[in-house]
């Protein structure tokens, strides 16, 4: 299937590692046009080597933090500077943020500033671009809304679907469409170094919870992205969508 993505200018944000890295590089191998935004460099840096290798264009490479406020007017001089227009956002920077039940208020604002805040702020940015040219995609990586515990990631996922799902009934009708997607266990590196550092433990719990039985890879997370980027879901706008093996159990 062509997805008619080539020369599309795509700013994908959480690229140096995992799911963010799998969707640049199937973005690349679709034809686009590449900024690629984390806060290692050197990771950034190998990737664009990576897909320059393959044969593809060479990404751009952007090192910021976006918990900097002055982040997004930093992608957009980078994207004025090109004299280009940002077709594709993929919002994939973030971070669990377990927290104890008393939690002080910094580590609650602290969360919401880089899993809401830089990533509305960041698509408020960029989205004039496409209203006034009639046709964008806004993908949002997010999370879990049925959380084990305390953490403060899964609260700021929830606002972002709620602002998405707002925010799509309003861009609509420009052609400008707005979903996120919600991954399971995806091998990553939170997965697999932090969380499921053995493979016992990730077969023990795919065999318990994962209908499928087993995690899943980047690239099934990249591939549904890279559909929702093309003409073929231009229907798809305000929706969540999980990539999990069955393992969510709630109706979305």
């Amino acid at each position: 299937m062509d997805l008619n993505l080539s020369g599309k200018l795509a700013v994908v944000t959480g690229a140096s590692v995992g799911i963010g890295r799998a969707v640049a590089t199937r973005l690349a191998a679709e034809g686009a046009q590449l900024i690629v935004i984390a806060r290692r460099e050197h990771l950034l840096r190998e990737l664009a080597d990576e897909i320059a290798a393959a044969g593809f264009a060479r990404p751009q490479v952007l090192p910021l933090d976006l918990y900097d406020r002055a982040s997004p007017d930093k992608v957009l001089q980078a994207v004025t500077a090109r004299n280009a227009v940002v077709d594709i956002l993929i919002n994939d920077a973030g971070g669990s943020r377990p927290l104890p039940i008393d939690a002080p208020d910094d580590a609650w604002d602290e969360s919401f500033a880089i899993n809401f805040t830089a990533l509305r702020k960041l698509t408020q940015t960029l989205m004039p671009m496409m209203l006034a040219q009639r046709w964008g995609r806004i993908v949002n990586i997010t999370g879990s809304t049925e959380p084990s515990g305390v953490n403060a990631a899964n609260a700021a996922k929830a606002a972002v679907h709620a602002w998405a799902k707002g925010l799509s009934r309003r861009i609509g009708a420009q052609q400008v469409t707005i979903n996120s997607i919600t991954p399971g266990r995806i091998h990553s590196e939170q997965m697999d170094v932090r969380l499921f550092p053995t493979k016992e433990s990730q077969e023990a719990f795919a065999r318990e919870n994962i209908p499928m039985g087993y995690f899943g890879e980047p690239a099934d997370v990249a591939n549904l992205v890279a559909f929702l980027c093309s003409d073929q879901a231009r229907y798809i706008t305000g929706q969540r969508v999980c990539v999990d093996g069955g393992l969510h159990r709630a109706v979305v």
